[in-house]
């Protein structure tokens, strides 16, 4: 029995590291056989469209079994629907589309770089409109502004210096997957695109905290705000993407691509998430993130042909760097947060005492996966 034990807590401690650094591939694969699939001549409206519908569908039967299985779920007000509109305009019709966009300019490397501002910016956001509270005395603030100004630095090396090659695939001339990192112009352009992206995705995980905060049932949100997201994504796309001939999918990457992102996104990539997050908290699953890049190198210039410029390698360093002080100033307070709870209960009852003290960037961590 003693063994058994042993063997179990074992387990337990190394799975969720396992399963983490599983999902970060599977991540960086979807990437990779989205922008295979852009250079194929697919458009990334075309993908984004099938991608969240087939989404959608996959989540139907999990919400039907749940709203049957919880009969106490709040109701629903014309006021929450609206909200959940927003949250879909907002995550598919602009963060989605800048992030595709972004990928078919640059690639799932600077993607990746540049998706760990994402924590950054939703700090910046969030103290504008009074969600976190800065405390310049404080170290954990400091390491917040300290890591928010440090990550915003690298992603502009990432985006703005290329430099020498350091890494590089020999391809041949006609291969279909040559990217377009040959042109500064277009691996800047995308560079800035994807930030707009970041933007939009952080404004996104602000409005989602509060969200989730007025209605807390996460899986009614992602399927509503999904369905919203894609009709309100259709007229856009056919603005986008008038020829019909291109929203024809044939059997091969494209339509990998749709089926593989959207049947991974929603449904293995949410259970494995909330499983890592149950086992080892927000903390321990964002310290993954600067791994996507190192990944998204490899499977870059293994599968797509990508050069490993100079710039890159230095960009992605100082974004990796500033993303940890973040999140080591978030741990920080985190620690400090019990005491402040149990003193607040002291002083009102209710839980909306406690609520408003939660961090927003435990929410950012929660909703990103």
């Amino acid at each position: 029995m003693a063994m058994a034990s042993k063997t179990w807590s074992w387990m337990e401690d190394v799975l969720p590291f396992v399963v983490m650094m599983i999902m970060m591939c599977l991540d960086m694969s979807v990437m990779t056989i989205v922008k295979a699939a852009m250079n194929e001549g697919m458009d990334s409206i075309v993908y984004i469209v099938y991608h969240n519908a087939l989404g959608t569908l996959v989540l139907l039967p999990f919400l039907l079994v749940h709203i049957f299985r919880n009969v106490s779920r709040p109701s629903l007000s014309f006021h929450l629907l609206l909200r959940f509109f927003i949250l879909g305009l907002l995550w598919i019709c602009l963060c989605q589309v800048f992030l595709y966009v972004g990928i078919n300019y640059s690639s799932p490397t600077m993607a990746s770089a540049i998706g760990n501002l994402s924590p950054a910016i939703t700090f910046l956001i969030a103290v504008i409109f009074r969600m976190e509270k800065v405390d310049i005395r404080s170290s954990s603030s400091q390491a917040k502004l300290i890591g928010t100004i440090i990550a915003i630095s690298g992603a502009m090396v990432f985006a703005l210096y290329q430099g020498p090659e350091i890494l590089k695939t020999i391809l041949s001339p006609e291969t279909p997957n040559q990217l377009l990192l040959s042109q500064p112009s277009n691996w800047v352009y995308g560079g800035l695109i994807l930030v707009i992206s970041g933007i939009c995705g952080a404004s996104w995980n602000v409005l989602q905290t509060a969200t989730a905060r007025e209605y807390p049932d996460r899986l009614t949100i992602v399927f509503f705000f999904c369905l919203f997201g894609t009709i309100s994504c259709i007229p856009l796309s056919l603005f986008l993407e008038p020829n019909l001939s291109a929203w024809v999918l044939q059997p091969g990457i494209k339509m990998i691509a749709v089926v593989w992102g959207a049947v991974y996104s929603v449904a293995i990539r949410g259970v494995a998430a909330t499983w890592c997050l149950e086992k080892k908290g927000p903390v321990f699953v964002a310290m993954f993130s600067p791994l996507s890049i190192v990944i998204a190198v490899i499977m870059g210039v293994t599968f797509l042909g990508d050069s490993l410029y100079l710039g890159s390698a230095i960009g992605a360093a100082i974004v990796a760097a500033g993303f940890y002080t973040v999140m080591w100033g978030h741990a920080k307070e985190n620690n400090k947060l019990p005491m402040e709870m149990e003193e607040d209960l002291n002083v009102a009852d209710g839980p909306e005492s406690s609520n408003q003290n939660t961090p927003l960037l435990s929410s950012w961590n929660e909703s990103k996966c």
